[in-house]
């Protein structure tokens, strides 16, 4: 409870535009909830039926017209607080995605956890024990080419 606690402080004290804090979160910590929601997507969500529990990320555009920044910096709060604490974490995308049967993946959310609009679904960030530990990312494979110094096609050296 007290790394639930922790999560939400994170995700409540993330950077919005003009402090507007356009976000919104539904916490699911129900089993059977949490395997419903695993059908949000066509594929890659079924990550969500195995997690503790997920944090529902929605905003409202009625509030900021930056809502999908704001939620994104919610979301990836979420995920550094989590890895902050030993979890792990999965981003599940929902704006702009469809459930197999074609249904907008937000819309599904929406009907299955009665989300009212103006509140748009941007992400489910799962969260849990890891199941396997990622390699870290090494500096070799730095693209530092992607890196531009004053203007673009300018690199450092």
């Amino acid at each position: 409870q007290d790394q639930v606690v922790a999560l939400l402080k994170a995700a409540l004290m993330s950077p919005a535009s003009k402090r507007t804090n356009s976000w919104q979160f539904v916490v699911v910590d129900d089993k059977e909830i949490l395997e419903q929601l695993s059908g949000c997507r066509e594929q890659n969500a079924a990550f969500i039926a195995g997690a503790a529990l997920a944090v529902v990320v929605m905003a409202d555009p009625s509030v900021s017209d930056v809502w999908i920044e704001d939620a994104s910096i919610a979301s990836i709060v979420i995920q550094l607080q989590a890895e902050d604490l030993g979890l792990g974490s999965c981003w599940a995308q929902v704006r702009n995605r469809q459930t197999a049967s074609g249904q907008s993946s937000e819309e599904f959310v929406r009907d299955f956890l009665h989300i009212p609009l103006p509140l748009q679904v941007l992400s489910i960030i799962a969260i849990g024990h890891k199941a396997m530990e990622r390699k870290p990312f090494d500096e070799e494979h730095l693209q530092w080419e992607k890196v531009h110094l004053n203007r673009y096609g300018e690199q450092q050296q």
